[in-house]
Protein backbone atom coordinates (compact mmCIF):
# COMPACT_ATOMS: atom_id res chain seq x y z
CA UNK A 1 0.00 0.00 0.00
CA UNK A 2 1.01 3.53 -0.59
CA UNK A 3 1.37 4.45 3.17
CA UNK A 4 2.28 8.25 2.75
CA UNK A 5 -1.10 8.69 1.16
CA UNK A 6 -3.26 6.58 2.73
CA UNK A 7 -3.79 7.62 6.65
CA UNK A 8 -5.78 5.46 9.25
CA UNK A 9 -6.71 7.34 12.31
CA UNK A 10 -9.08 6.33 15.57
CA UNK A 11 -11.88 7.90 17.00
CA UNK A 12 -12.09 7.06 20.89
CA UNK A 13 -14.83 3.89 20.29
CA UNK A 14 -12.22 1.07 19.60
CA UNK A 15 -8.96 2.43 19.58
CA UNK A 16 -7.47 -1.13 19.95
CA UNK A 17 -9.22 -2.28 16.76
CA UNK A 18 -7.71 0.64 14.40
CA UNK A 19 -3.80 -0.92 16.03
CA UNK A 20 -5.02 -4.18 14.91
CA UNK A 21 -5.76 -2.91 11.14
CA UNK A 22 -2.74 -0.87 11.09
CA UNK A 23 -0.84 -3.92 11.87
CA UNK A 24 -2.09 -5.91 9.35
CA UNK A 25 -1.59 -3.31 6.61
CA UNK A 26 1.36 -2.36 7.93
CA UNK A 27 0.90 0.97 8.46
CA UNK A 28 1.58 3.33 11.19
CA UNK A 29 -1.90 4.78 13.09
CA UNK A 30 -2.10 8.39 12.29
CA UNK A 31 -1.37 11.09 15.29
CA UNK A 32 -4.98 12.65 16.67
CA UNK A 33 -5.15 14.52 19.30
CA UNK A 34 -9.17 14.22 20.27
CA UNK A 35 -10.27 16.32 23.69
CA UNK A 36 -12.89 17.71 25.72
CA UNK A 37 -13.76 21.78 26.43
CA UNK A 38 -14.80 21.82 30.41
CA UNK A 39 -18.68 21.93 28.51
CA UNK A 40 -18.21 18.80 27.04
CA UNK A 41 -17.77 19.84 23.63
CA UNK A 42 -15.57 17.84 21.62
CA UNK A 43 -12.14 19.16 20.02
CA UNK A 44 -9.82 17.30 17.35
CA UNK A 45 -6.59 17.89 15.79
CA UNK A 46 -4.53 15.97 13.24
CA UNK A 47 -1.34 16.09 14.48
CA UNK A 48 -0.11 15.34 10.87
CA UNK A 49 -0.18 16.31 7.45
CA UNK A 50 -3.15 14.66 5.42
CA UNK A 51 -3.38 17.21 2.62
CA UNK A 52 -4.05 14.82 -0.85
CA UNK A 53 -4.59 11.76 1.51
CA UNK A 54 -7.02 9.09 1.44
CA UNK A 55 -7.95 9.12 4.75
CA UNK A 56 -9.52 6.51 6.72
CA UNK A 57 -11.19 6.92 10.16
CA UNK A 58 -12.06 4.02 12.33
CA UNK A 59 -15.25 4.57 14.81
CA UNK A 60 -17.87 2.40 15.55
CA UNK A 61 -20.91 3.60 17.32
CA UNK A 62 -20.58 1.93 20.77
CA UNK A 63 -22.18 2.94 24.17
CA UNK A 64 -21.76 6.58 24.69
CA UNK A 65 -23.30 6.05 21.25
CA UNK A 66 -23.95 9.82 20.45
CA UNK A 67 -20.52 10.89 21.86
CA UNK A 68 -19.29 8.56 19.17
CA UNK A 69 -21.28 9.97 16.48
CA UNK A 70 -20.66 13.33 17.48
CA UNK A 71 -16.84 12.66 17.51
CA UNK A 72 -16.80 10.91 14.57
CA UNK A 73 -18.53 13.91 12.52
CA UNK A 74 -16.02 16.86 14.05
CA UNK A 75 -13.00 14.64 12.54
CA UNK A 76 -14.80 14.67 8.85
CA UNK A 77 -14.87 18.10 9.08
CA UNK A 78 -11.14 18.66 10.36
CA UNK A 79 -9.68 16.04 7.79
CA UNK A 80 -12.02 17.85 4.86
CA UNK A 81 -11.11 21.43 5.89
CA UNK A 82 -7.63 20.15 6.10
CA UNK A 83 -7.55 19.02 2.22
CA UNK A 84 -7.67 15.03 2.67
CA UNK A 85 -8.46 14.09 -0.99
CA UNK A 86 -11.42 11.31 0.91
CA UNK A 87 -12.85 10.83 3.63
CA UNK A 88 -13.52 6.98 4.16
CA UNK A 89 -15.46 5.75 7.30
CA UNK A 90 -14.57 2.56 9.48
CA UNK A 91 -17.80 2.07 10.75
CA UNK A 92 -17.93 -1.51 12.22
CA UNK A 93 -21.14 -1.21 14.01
CA UNK A 94 -23.39 1.53 12.69
CA UNK A 95 -25.46 2.59 15.59
CA UNK A 96 -29.30 3.17 14.86
CA UNK A 97 -29.67 0.80 12.58
CA UNK A 98 -32.79 -1.15 14.25
CA UNK A 99 -34.63 2.00 13.55
CA UNK A 100 -34.82 1.67 9.91
CA UNK A 101 -38.12 1.69 9.55
CA UNK A 102 -41.62 3.74 10.83
CA UNK A 103 -43.07 0.86 12.91
CA UNK A 104 -45.69 3.11 14.32
CA UNK A 105 -47.23 6.51 13.64
CA UNK A 106 -44.67 9.70 14.29
CA UNK A 107 -41.61 7.73 14.60
CA UNK A 108 -38.48 8.49 13.50
CA UNK A 109 -36.47 6.25 10.72
CA UNK A 110 -33.22 7.23 12.32
CA UNK A 111 -30.93 5.25 10.55
CA UNK A 112 -31.63 7.57 7.40
CA UNK A 113 -31.07 10.28 9.58
CA UNK A 114 -27.67 8.83 10.57
CA UNK A 115 -26.75 8.55 7.11
CA UNK A 116 -27.80 12.00 6.07
CA UNK A 117 -25.52 13.48 8.63
CA UNK A 118 -22.16 11.69 7.80
CA UNK A 119 -22.70 12.61 3.76
CA UNK A 120 -23.48 16.14 4.17
CA UNK A 121 -20.12 16.29 6.68
CA UNK A 122 -18.07 14.82 3.60
CA UNK A 123 -17.92 11.15 4.25
CA UNK A 124 -16.82 9.48 0.40
CA UNK A 125 -17.17 6.06 1.32
CA UNK A 126 -18.46 3.89 4.68
CA UNK A 127 -16.96 0.53 5.44
CA UNK A 128 -19.43 -1.51 7.91
CA UNK A 129 -19.84 -4.91 8.98
CA UNK A 130 -23.59 -6.55 9.07
CA UNK A 131 -26.38 -4.28 9.19
CA UNK A 132 -29.47 -5.31 11.40
CA UNK A 133 -30.93 -4.14 8.23
CA UNK A 134 -28.85 -4.54 4.01
CA UNK A 135 -31.37 -2.12 3.21
CA UNK A 136 -29.63 0.73 5.21
CA UNK A 137 -26.98 1.03 2.47
CA UNK A 138 -30.02 2.55 0.13
CA UNK A 139 -29.73 5.76 2.45
CA UNK A 140 -26.72 6.58 1.24
CA UNK A 141 -25.55 8.23 -2.15
CA UNK A 142 -22.23 7.20 -1.23
CA UNK A 143 -20.28 3.42 -1.53
CA UNK A 144 -21.22 1.58 1.14
CA UNK A 145 -19.04 -2.22 1.45
CA UNK A 146 -21.27 -4.00 3.52
CA UNK A 147 -18.81 -6.91 5.10
CA UNK A 148 -19.93 -9.69 6.81
CA UNK A 149 -18.28 -11.58 9.48
CA UNK A 150 -20.07 -14.67 8.47
CA UNK A 151 -16.76 -16.48 7.89
CA UNK A 152 -15.32 -15.52 10.56
CA UNK A 153 -18.43 -16.85 13.04
CA UNK A 154 -19.02 -20.00 11.30
CA UNK A 155 -15.70 -21.05 10.64
CA UNK A 156 -14.83 -20.78 14.64
CA UNK A 157 -18.08 -22.53 15.31
CA UNK A 158 -16.66 -25.73 12.44
CA UNK A 159 -13.84 -26.39 14.19
CA UNK A 160 -15.81 -27.52 16.92
CA UNK A 161 -17.53 -30.60 15.36
CA UNK A 162 -20.80 -29.98 17.61
CA UNK A 163 -22.90 -33.31 17.36
CA UNK A 164 -26.50 -32.83 16.78
CA UNK A 165 -26.10 -29.04 15.95
CA UNK A 166 -29.06 -26.96 15.04
CA UNK A 167 -28.67 -23.54 14.07
CA UNK A 168 -31.83 -21.31 15.98
CA UNK A 169 -32.92 -17.94 14.40
CA UNK A 170 -33.99 -16.19 17.81
CA UNK A 171 -36.72 -14.34 15.22
CA UNK A 172 -38.74 -13.93 12.21
CA UNK A 173 -36.54 -11.18 11.17
CA UNK A 174 -33.21 -13.45 11.47
CA UNK A 175 -34.09 -16.50 9.45
CA UNK A 176 -32.32 -15.42 6.38
CA UNK A 177 -28.90 -15.06 8.30
CA UNK A 178 -29.61 -18.32 10.43
CA UNK A 179 -30.58 -20.03 6.85
CA UNK A 180 -27.16 -18.44 5.73
CA UNK A 181 -25.36 -20.30 8.84
CA UNK A 182 -27.11 -23.36 8.39
CA UNK A 183 -26.07 -24.22 4.65
CA UNK A 184 -22.41 -23.30 5.85
CA UNK A 185 -22.67 -25.86 8.52
CA UNK A 186 -24.93 -28.55 6.63
CA UNK A 187 -27.58 -27.82 9.47
CA UNK A 188 -31.36 -28.00 10.61
CA UNK A 189 -33.01 -25.01 11.65
CA UNK A 190 -35.24 -23.61 14.10
CA UNK A 191 -37.22 -20.79 14.80
CA UNK A 192 -38.43 -18.78 17.61
CA UNK A 193 -41.55 -16.66 17.55
CA UNK A 194 -41.51 -14.13 20.43
CA UNK A 195 -44.15 -11.73 22.08
CA UNK A 196 -42.42 -8.42 22.63
CA UNK A 197 -43.88 -5.97 25.35
CA UNK A 198 -41.05 -3.32 24.73
CA UNK A 199 -37.82 -2.25 23.63
CA UNK A 200 -35.15 -5.31 24.55
CA UNK A 201 -38.13 -7.11 26.06
CA UNK A 202 -39.54 -9.85 24.49
CA UNK A 203 -41.08 -13.50 25.80
CA UNK A 204 -40.87 -16.93 23.84
CA UNK A 205 -44.34 -18.16 22.54
CA UNK A 206 -43.59 -20.81 19.77
CA UNK A 207 -40.58 -22.40 18.35
CA UNK A 208 -40.80 -24.05 14.75
CA UNK A 209 -38.44 -27.20 14.62
CA UNK A 210 -37.28 -30.02 16.48
CA UNK A 211 -35.18 -29.37 19.00
CA UNK A 212 -34.87 -31.76 21.71
CA UNK A 213 -31.64 -33.18 22.41
CA UNK A 214 -29.64 -31.10 19.81
CA UNK A 215 -26.90 -28.57 20.74
CA UNK A 216 -28.67 -24.94 19.56
CA UNK A 217 -26.43 -22.70 17.87
CA UNK A 218 -27.88 -19.08 17.77
CA UNK A 219 -27.29 -16.61 15.67
CA UNK A 220 -27.72 -12.68 15.83
CA UNK A 221 -26.28 -9.43 14.28
CA UNK A 222 -25.79 -7.81 17.55
CA UNK A 223 -26.73 -8.54 21.28
CA UNK A 224 -27.48 -5.71 23.63
CA UNK A 225 -29.21 -6.34 26.80
CA UNK A 226 -29.27 -9.78 26.86
CA UNK A 227 -32.18 -10.35 28.29
CA UNK A 228 -33.89 -11.62 25.00
CA UNK A 229 -31.28 -14.34 24.18
CA UNK A 230 -31.44 -15.62 27.35
CA UNK A 231 -35.28 -15.89 27.17
CA UNK A 232 -34.53 -17.46 23.86
CA UNK A 233 -31.88 -20.16 25.94
CA UNK A 234 -34.13 -21.31 28.49
CA UNK A 235 -36.96 -21.90 26.06
CA UNK A 236 -34.94 -24.15 24.25
CA UNK A 237 -34.20 -26.00 27.65
CA UNK A 238 -37.76 -25.84 28.43
CA UNK A 239 -38.15 -27.97 25.09
CA UNK A 240 -35.21 -30.59 26.10
CA UNK A 241 -32.52 -29.34 24.08
CA UNK A 242 -28.70 -29.25 25.39
CA UNK A 243 -26.56 -25.92 26.60
CA UNK A 244 -26.74 -23.25 23.66
CA UNK A 245 -23.71 -21.68 21.91
CA UNK A 246 -24.57 -18.03 20.90
CA UNK A 247 -23.07 -16.27 17.95
CA UNK A 248 -23.16 -12.03 17.36
CA UNK A 249 -21.50 -9.75 14.99
CA UNK A 250 -22.04 -7.21 17.77
CA UNK A 251 -21.51 -6.96 21.58
CA UNK A 252 -23.30 -3.69 22.40
CA UNK A 253 -23.52 -5.48 25.47
CA UNK A 254 -25.82 -2.67 27.22
CA UNK A 255 -25.95 -2.25 31.17
CA UNK A 256 -25.57 -5.86 32.95
CA UNK A 257 -25.63 -7.59 29.27
CA UNK A 258 -22.18 -9.33 30.56
CA UNK A 259 -23.48 -11.14 33.87
CA UNK A 260 -26.67 -11.83 32.33
CA UNK A 261 -24.85 -13.70 29.48
CA UNK A 262 -22.68 -15.50 32.00
CA UNK A 263 -25.31 -18.28 31.91
CA UNK A 264 -25.33 -22.18 33.14
CA UNK A 265 -26.95 -22.77 30.07
CA UNK A 266 -24.73 -20.64 27.90
CA UNK A 267 -22.02 -22.87 26.39
CA UNK A 268 -20.15 -20.06 24.63
CA UNK A 269 -20.81 -16.66 23.77
CA UNK A 270 -18.92 -15.89 20.05
CA UNK A 271 -18.41 -12.49 19.15
CA UNK A 272 -15.99 -9.91 17.41
CA UNK A 273 -14.53 -7.28 18.74
CA UNK A 274 -16.48 -4.77 16.28
CA UNK A 275 -17.50 -3.08 19.47
CA UNK A 276 -14.56 -3.37 22.47
CA UNK A 277 -16.02 -5.40 25.83
CA UNK A 278 -14.03 -4.96 29.40
CA UNK A 279 -10.57 -7.41 29.19
CA UNK A 280 -12.07 -8.95 32.41
CA UNK A 281 -15.09 -10.77 30.53
CA UNK A 282 -16.06 -14.43 31.59
CA UNK A 283 -14.20 -17.52 29.43
CA UNK A 284 -17.61 -17.60 28.71
CA UNK A 285 -16.77 -15.26 26.02
CA UNK A 286 -14.96 -15.76 22.65
CA UNK A 287 -13.77 -12.53 20.96
CA UNK A 288 -12.85 -12.84 17.43
CA UNK A 289 -11.41 -9.89 15.55
CA UNK A 290 -12.47 -8.57 12.61
CA UNK A 291 -9.57 -6.32 11.53
CA UNK A 292 -8.12 -8.70 8.77
CA UNK A 293 -11.13 -8.23 7.46
CA UNK A 294 -11.59 -4.23 7.60
CA UNK A 295 -7.93 -4.28 6.90
CA UNK A 296 -8.28 -6.31 3.21
CA UNK A 297 -11.21 -4.14 2.62
CA UNK A 298 -9.07 -1.35 2.74
CA UNK A 299 -6.58 -2.74 1.08
CA UNK A 300 -8.96 -3.54 -1.72
CA UNK A 301 -10.28 -0.30 -1.90
CA UNK A 302 -7.08 1.30 -2.65
CA UNK A 303 -5.49 -1.23 -5.09
CA UNK A 304 -8.76 -2.33 -6.75
CA UNK A 305 -10.33 -5.66 -6.51
CA UNK A 306 -13.59 -7.32 -5.59
CA UNK A 307 -14.99 -6.50 -1.81
CA UNK A 308 -17.15 -9.96 -2.84
CA UNK A 309 -13.72 -12.18 -2.74
CA UNK A 310 -13.40 -11.20 0.73
CA UNK A 311 -16.41 -13.90 1.20
CA UNK A 312 -17.10 -17.44 1.08
CA UNK A 313 -20.52 -18.31 2.23
CA UNK A 314 -21.90 -14.72 1.37
CA UNK A 315 -23.58 -12.26 3.63
CA UNK A 316 -25.59 -12.52 6.96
Amino acid sequence: MYSDKVKIFSGSSNPKLAERICKELQVPLGQIKLSRFKSGEIYCLYEESIRNCDVFLVQTFSHPINEHFTELLVMMDAAKRASARTVNLVVPYYGYSRQERKAAPREPISAKLVADLMTTAGADRVITIDLHAPAIQGFFNIPVDHLTALDLLSDHIKKKNIPDLIVVSPDAGGVTRAENLANVLEAPIAMMFKKRYAHNEAVVTHVIGDVEGRTPVIIEDLIDTGTTIVNVVEGLKERGANDVYILATHPVFSGPALQRLDHPNIKEVIITDSIAIPDDHSDRFKVLSVAHLLSDAIRIIKEGGSISSLFKYGGI
